[in-house]
């Protein structure tokens, strides 16, 4: 039913049918974006204040906490200290008055030495200024007239000593009154005679004032630069808000809700944002599967193929990724190589690249810890390498020990790519760690070896690929059908072989399928063992069976062979690309001895009547198979054929089978035969170069006598 199926869907007309291939595209987003949706939605929970959590609840995603944030900021900025400046102007100025008070004292001294009390204070006054003589009794003077000059020395020096130390560092306005009992307490402690320590006490007091001067601008440069040292509040992803059994208080229940936790939150735009991206990994799918169906000739096999591989490695790196986290590179031991080697052998190489990328892309949001707006960039580098490494080092499709050798190539690549994302990382591995990913890689890569080795015969028989191992099992001379030609057909046999020859050298000349060509040129006859003596190529040494006939039962026993081949080939299960050769490679063609053998007998022979039913080649490989066939045949039958002979009979049938409308079908362009018609004359020039004649070996064999 299946493989019906298939063949129905072939038949329809690729290039017109958007939808048959939009569909094997749709499906694969949609797979994706159906097991994907847990990595961009996180669980939510209906839980409220003072409850208590059911399971350890971590955030999906890293988010600021402005609310904590803002909290901190205005800690910190409140701590900041007023700022004030010193004023200079202040200082030297209270110092002065000190000084001027003592040089008043003095030039008292020296002038009024002779004076009255009365007129020395009279005196003092005239010479203080405004804010001495109002700051400071003038009794306080008299007991500094009365001092000698070293006391009053010492004392001017230890009051400016004294205020010269406050003012350095900084007078503010409450500090005033402490500092003036300190003052107090020095003068009180110092040499000072007694009967002057309270003058000097009450002078120290007076000159000292508020120098500290709050300053706004260095206040708010504080606080800024407080503020800038306040990291934000952050909630990272994987971070644990509560864990289970514990109460959920008010910032917690803050937590889960900025967080997304909470049922209530369920937020569409992820979704949108997973189809968006889905939809751009159908589309390249797309446009690739419309390129290859135009360029590559693919079929409906090829699709399915593609689409089936694709889902598979998808639902290989869901189950992969359910095993690990962010911190768990579970990615290193996944297979994902598997895919792209099994779309390179059965597909094409460069659809094998592209999903290498679109699988790459995949692992990134698959390989995320479901964690809701992350993406795990290096999961997707280390695929994406570890896929292109599998696809540059399978060269050899037609060999299943060269997927073996391009697993090794894919370990050492893996080896490599662990390596670097290792070292360059700012956490410390242990060697122990550096090994075991190592052997993570090379774990991965042979895996992938060994499901492609595994896999690979499953797909080519449930969707009836047609591999190049498949044709070389086909290809073998044990074969029982090329067995059933050798033994009744020996003369078919040997044109099958020759013809496939030239079909795998004119294939291989244009970039067509010379494998498929060579193994159908085996069997593109097998027909003729029906009936193998009315064949002229099997009959040695007897008269032609087709003497004894009329040319149209002749005609009908030559005219059956393609048709006979194909029920034998179909009955034993031959893939539909070599029963399909086998049926097309007479195509329409006239059986033209027969025709005009019925000619000369009636004149109202029909044409038709002696033409093979068809269909005509429907491939490149099948057109070649037809060409070869009557070329081999024609260049045997000569005697003596020589290069420009055998070139001029390749042109003539090239072009018999062109204007005959033979190759309509078979997408051969007009290059693609020219080049293919040197291909073909040069593998004649070889099978049928000059010899040498020898001499006759009688003369020999009578002298070793």
């Amino acid at each position: 039913m299946k493989a019906r199926f298939l063949q129905q869907l072939q038949k329809l007309n690729m290039h017109k049918s958007k939808l048959l291939l939009a569909l094997p595209a749709f499906v694969v987003a949609v797979f994706f974006f159906a097991l994907a949706i847990p990595n961009v939605h996180t669980e939510t929970y209906k839980l409220e204040k003072y409850s208590t959590a059911p399971e350890t609840i971590r955030s999906p995603i890293t988010i600021e906490n402005k609310h904590k944030t803002e909290q901190q900021l205005r800690e910190v900025t409140q701590s900041v200290e007023d700022q004030y400046t010193i004023s200079e102007d202040i200082t030297e100025e209270r110092l002065r008055m000190v000084s001027e008070i003592y040089d008043v004292v003095e030039e008292t001294k020296t002038q009024g030495e002779n004076l009255t009390k009365e007129e020395q204070i009279t005196m003092i006054e005239s010479l203080l200024t405004d804010e001495l003589s109002e700051g400071l009794p003038t009794e306080v003077f008299l007991p500094l007239l009365r001092m000698d000059q070293p006391s009053l020395n010492e004392s001017q020096q230890l009051l400016e000593t004294l205020l010269h130390n406050y003012f350095k560092e900084g007078v503010q306005g409450s500090e005033v009154e402490g500092l003036e009992r300190r003052i107090q307490l020095k003068v009180q402690y110092s040499e000072t005679p007694s009967h002057l320590k309270r003058v000097i006490s009450d002078i120290g007091t007076f000159a000292l004032v508020e120098n500290s001067l709050f300053d706004p601008e260095k206040t708010d440069t504080a606080i800024k630069k407080a503020a800038a040292t306040v990291e934000p509040v952050m909630i990272r992803a994987g971070e644990v808000i509560v864990a289970e059994g514990s109460t959920i208080t008010g910032d917690i229940y803050d937590d889960l809700l900025l967080t997304g936790l909470l049922d209530q939150q369920r937020n569409l735009l992820p979704s949108i944002g997973l189809a968006m991206f889905a939809i751009l990994l159908g589309a390249i799918m797309y446009a690739e599967y419309r390129r290859a169906v135009k360029k590559d000739n693919w079929t409906v096999r090829h699709i399915f193929i593609s689409a089936f591989v694709s889902i598979w490695i998808i639902v290989l790196m869901k189950v992969f990724s359910m095993f690990g986290s962010m911190d768990q590179p579970v990615y290193y031991l996944v297979p994902a190589v598997t895919g792209v080697m099994i779309v390179k052998i059965l597909c094409s190489e460069r659809f094998a690249i592209v999903l290498a990328v679109v699988y790459s892309l995949m692992a990134c949001l698959l390989f995320n810890g479901q964690l809701a707006g992350a993406l795990h960039a290096t999961a997707g580098m280390y695929l994406l390498l570890s896929q292109l490494a599998g696809i540059f080092f399978l060269t050899q499709s037609k060999d299943r020990l060269s997927i073996v050798r391009a697993s090794a190539g894919v370990a050492f690549t893996n080896i490599c790519a662990i390596l670097f994302f290792l070292f360059i990382s700012f956490e410390k591995y242990s060697w122990t760690e550096v090994f075991l990913y190592s052997g993570y890689g090379v774990s991965g890569a042979f895996l992938s070896a060994v499901l492609t080795l595994g896999f690979l015969p499953f797909i080519e028989t449930g969707f009836g690929v047609l591999s190049d191992q498949k044709l070389l099992t086909l290809a073998s001379p044990n074969h029982p059908l090329l067995r059933k030609i050798l033994v009744e057909a020996p003369g078919t046999y040997h044109h099958s072989v020759m013809v496939a020859n030239l079909s795998e050298s004119a294939c291989e000349s244009i970039g067509a399928h010379g494998l498929l060509a060579r193994v159908a040129s085996y069997y593109h006859d097998l027909g003729k063992t029906v009936h193998p003596h009315y064949f002229i190529e099997n009959q040695m040494g007897m008269r032609n069976p087709h003497d004894f006939l009329d040319p149209e039962q002749s005609a009908e026993i030559i005219i059956n062979h393609p048709y006979e081949g194909a029920r034998m080939l179909k009955k034993s299960k031959f893939p539909d690309e070599i029963i399909d050769i086998a049926k097309q490679h007479h195509g329409t063609t006239l059986l033209k001895y027969f025709y005009y053998q019925a000619k000369e007998i009636n004149e109202d022979t029909k044409e038709d009547d002696y033409r093979y039913p068809g269909p005509k080649p429907q491939s490149k490989e099948a057109a070649i198979v037809c060409i070869c066939d009557s070329v081999e045949a024609a260049v045997r039958s000569l005697n003596h054929p020589t290069e420009e002979r055998i070139r001029k009979i390749v042109k003539s049938i090239v072009e018999d089978r062109m204007l005959d409308g033979q190759l309509d079908d078979s997408n051969l362009t007009f290059n693609e035969l020219k080049t293919m018609e040197t291909a073909i004359c040069e593998t004649l020039q070889g099978i049928f170069h000059s010899r040498i004649e020898y001499p006759e070996t009688k003369p020999l064999v009578k002298e070793a006598k």
